[in-house]
C-alpha cells in the first residue's frame, strides 16, 4: 500500500470516529434518562449538555488552516485521534451534567480538527480526480452516523450507557497511536499530477459564496436531523424502551441510505458537473422533510431514508466544490471558514432540537423548521455556475461566460 493510499484509508476512519463521536448522546439520552439517575429522567436538558461539544466543534475548525502551517497536519490529526478518544472516555466516566457536559465540549474541541485538515489531506492524496476519493470518505463518515445509534443501543442495553461511550474512546485513541506511526505521503508524489487551472475569479467567488451558504444552513440540518433521528423512530416506531436496540437499528438503516448516495454521488461527480448532481439531490430535500414531520408508522422508513440520501449526498458535493474551484495553497484556510460558518447552525442543532421538543412534546416542530432551512440548499443549488470546464481544467483558459450566467 503507498503512503497516500495509508494516508486515506486513516484519514476515512477519522471521519467515521468524527460522526460517530458527535451522535452518541443522541442514543444514549434514551437509556440516561431514568428517575433517579444522576441526569434527571428528562430526555430534553440532557440532549442540550451536547450544545458546547457542537459549539467548540464549530467553532474550533476557524484557526485550523492557521495552526497546520505552524505545527502541521500530522500533528493536528494525532490530536484528534488521541483527543476524541481521552475526551469519550472521559464522558463515561462522568457522574454529573457539568462533567459530562465538559467531556462532550472537549470532544467536540478535537473533533473540530477533522473537516479542515482531514479533508484537505484527502483531496491532496487523491489526486486529479477527487471525486470518488470524496465520495468514499463521505461513506465512511456516514457510517459513523449510521453506526452510532445501533452500536450505542446495544452497548446501553447490554452492557451500560457508560460503556456506549468508552469502547469508541478506548477505539480512537488505539487508531491514534497507530497514526503516530504512519508515514505523511505528500501531496507532489502523485504522478502526472495536473498544475491548478486559471479559473475566471467572479466564479470561484459565486462557489465560495454558494459554499459559505450551504455551509450555514446545512450546518443546522444536518446536525439537527442526526440527532433528532433517534428520537423519531422511538416516537413513530417503537414507543417502548423495551424497543431501544430496534430504533438503533432504524436509524442505522436510514442513515445507510445516505452511505449508498454518496458512494454514487462521489462515482458521479467525476463524470459530471457539480450542478447536474447538486441541484436534483436538493429538489428531494425539502418536500421529503415537510412529510416526514406528519409521517406514522413504518412510512416513517422510506421518508427519512429519502431524507438522509439527499442531505448526505450533498455534502459530497460540496466537498468537491473547493476541490474544483480553490487553490490547493487555499484549500486549508476556506475548509476552516467553511466549518466555522457552519458552527453556526451546527451549534444551534441541539438548543432548537430541545427547546421545541420541550414545548411541543413531540420532533414534528423541528422537522419542520429543518424543511424550511432546506429551501436555502435549493436556492443554492440553482445559483451554483454550471461550467463544463470543471470536467477538463484545461479549458479554464479559454473560459467564456455562459448565458446563464
Amino acid at each position: 500500500m503507498t503512503p497516500a493510499a495509508r494516508q486515506i484509508v486513516f484519514i476515512n476512519t477519522a471521519h467515521t470516529f468524527t460522526h460517530y463521536s458527535l451522535l452518541i448522546l443522541p442514543t444514549a439520552v434514551l437509556a440516561m434518562a431514568v428517575p433517579g439517575g444522576p441526569f434527571g429522567e428528562s430526555y430534553g436538558p440532557i440532549l442540550a449538555l451536547a450544545t458546547g461539544m457542537f459549539v467548540f466543534y464549530g467553532l474550533l475548525s476557524l484557526p485550523q488552516g492557521w495552526l497546520a502551517q505552524r505545527v502541521g497536519r500530522k500533528v493536528l490529526m494525532t490530536a484528534f485521534f488521541l483527543g476524541t478518544g481521552l475526551s469519550l472516555i472521559g464522558a463515561g466516566l462522568a457522574h454529573s451534567p457539568v462533567m459530562l457536559a465538559v467531556a462532550l465540549a472537549c470532544s467536540g474541541a478535537f473533533a473540530a480538527i477533522y473537516h479542515p485538515i482531514g479533508t484537505t489531506m484527502l483531496v491532496e492524496a487523491a489526486g486529479d480526480k477527487p471525486g470518488r476519493s470524496i465520495g468514499v470518505n463521505g461513506v465512511f463518515g456516514n457510517l459513523g452516523v449510521a453506526l452510532a445509534p445501533v452500536v450505542t443501543a446495544f452497548l446501553a442495553n447490554e452492557i451500560g450507557w457508560r460503556a456506549a461511550f468508552v469502547a469508541p474512546g478506548v477505539l480512537c485513541a488505539a487508531a491514534g497511536l497507530l497514526w503516530m506511526r504512519t508515514p505523511l505521503a505528500q501531496a507532489s508524489t502523485h504522478a502526472n499530477r495536473r498544475p491548478f487551472p486559471p479559473i475566471p475569479r467572479h466564479l470561484v467567488r459565486r462557489a465560495v459564496l454558494v459554499l459559505m451558504l450551504i455551509a450555514m444552513s446545512s450546518g443546522l440540518v444536518f446536525n439537527a436531523y442526526t440527532l433528532l433521528l433517534p428520537k423519531l423512530m422511538q416516537e413513530r416506531l417503537a414507543g417502548n424502551e423495551a424497543l431501544l436496540p430496534l430504533v438503533g437499528l432504524a436509524a442505522f438503516l436510514v442513515t445507510l441510505c445516505g452511505a449508498l448516495t454518496q458512494f454514487t454521488v462521489g462515482r458521479m461527480i467525476d463524470r459530471n458537473t457539480l450542478k447536474r448532481v447538486f441541484l436534483p439531490i436538493s429538489m428531494v430535500l425539502a418536500p421529503a422533510m415537510a412529510a416526514l414531520a406528519f409521517a406514522q408508522g413504518w412510512l416513517v422508513l422510506p421518508l427519512a431514508g429519502a431524507v438522509a440520501a439527499s442531505i448526505f449526498g450533498q455534502v459530497t458535493v460540496n466537498e468537491t466544490m473547493a476541490a474544483r474551484y480553490i487553490s490547493p495553497e487555499l484549500r486549508a484556510r476556506i475548509y476552516s471558514v467553511r466549518f466555522f460558518v457552519g458552527f453556526l447552525g451546527a451549534a444551534a442543532a441541539a438548543p432548537v432540537v430541545s427547546i421545541l421538543y420541550e414545548h411541543t412534546g413531540s420532533v414534528a416542530a423541528a422537522t419542520l423548521v429543518l424543511a424550511a432551512f432546506s429551501m436555502v440548499t435549493l436556492g443554492c443549488a440553482l445559483f451554483f455556475p454550471n461550467r463544463p470546464e470543471e470536467l477538463e481544467p484545461e479549458l479554464w483558459a479559454h473560459a467564456e461566460p455562459v448565458a446563464a450566467e
